[in-house]
């Protein structure tokens, strides 16, 4: 990597990471070039429309990595439901870490911005109904029909979401882990 694309992206890392553990409002534009160790000008370089569109691509950069991530959980079992335990035991495993946000959700950018900023609300909508995809062609893979998977795929993300967001709250794995179990119950009544 050249070094103008090198400071690119590790100014898109920093605030993808401050981002989503601190919020859109708390994180400011110095402490993401501090983290990335970028020069102040490289900013308006790289994002000449300032915050907001060094936020959306972060949130890009966040939701492709979710994706993979859950993609390649999914791809562990051809079984959907041992699949989606996988990925919620990867989950309950790294709750108690700060990478958990990271690695699973952009729950905290969404509910921030979701009444500000109408680019970052639809960049965070297009984020979770990419992820409710990738459950549902899953489930279509197994043999569930399009029309229940498709409803599927957006229940599973919203159960797992909601669990990311009770299991940071509560600093414990109990809701990651109740939803996990709930989800196995839900799609063994569709088999």
């Amino acid at each position: 990597m050249n070094t103008k694309t090198d400071s690119r992206e590790k100014m898109l890392a920093a605030a993808s990471r401050l981002f989503q553990l601190k919020g859109y409002n708390a994180t400011g534009l110095n402490e993401i070039l501090q983290e990335s160790d970028s020069p102040k000008g490289s900013l308006y370089y790289y994002f000449p429309h300032g915050k907001e569109e060094l936020a959306l691509e972060a949130i890009k950069l966040a939701s492709q990595s979710v994706q993979q991530k859950v993609k390649s959980g999914l791809a562990k079992h051809s079984n959907p439901i041992l699949a989606i335990e996988h990925i919620i035991k990867d989950m309950v495993q790294d709750s108690g870490k700060e990478a958990t946000v990271q690695k699973f959700s952009i729950s905290l950018l969404a509910l921030e911005t979701h009444l500000s900023s109408e680019p970052l609300r639809k960049a965070c909508e297009q984020a979770y109904m990419d992820l409710a995809v990738i459950y549902a062609e899953k489930l279509i893979q197994s043999g569930f029909p399009q029309e229940i998977a498709q409803e599927l795929g957006i229940v599973i993300q919203a159960m797992i979401e909601g669990a990311i967001t009770i299991s940071l709250t509560q600093k414990a794995p109990a809701p990651l882990i109740a939803v996990g179990n709930q989800i196995s119950v839900l799609l063994h009544h569709y088999i």
